[in-house]
């Protein structure tokens, strides 16, 4: 990335729900696009409304996701916060097995 996404109210698109999302990002890199498409495993699970770069993966075949915001910034909107509670469900349920 040229010069990054740095700052408050970036719009992302969650795909997996058609929700947008008001985030906070300090980055300075991106995900390959056309190599999480070109990949079994990896699902993209987010886009930036901005660029349309990546801001979301997930893992097909195992528990893990990321993403390329800061979920938990505050002040300003906690649109993203649904990741932890997320984050927390996918723990028990594959430490429950």
């Amino acid at each position: 990335m040229h010069h990054g996404h740095r700052g408050l109210n970036h719009p992302v698109k969650n795909l997996l729900t058609g929700k947008c999302e008001i985030t906070t990002q300090n980055h300075g890199f991106a995900i390959d696009k056309n190599a999480v498409e070109a990949s079994d495993n990896v699902e993209v699970t987010h886009i930036n409304l901005n660029d349309n770069s990546v801001e979301g993966i997930r893992i097909k075949n195992k528990p893990a996701f990321s993403v390329q915001y800061h979920p938990e910034s505050t002040p300003g909107p906690h649109d993203s916060r649904y990741l932890f509670d997320d984050f927390f469900t996918m723990i028990r349920k594959h430490t429950a097995q």
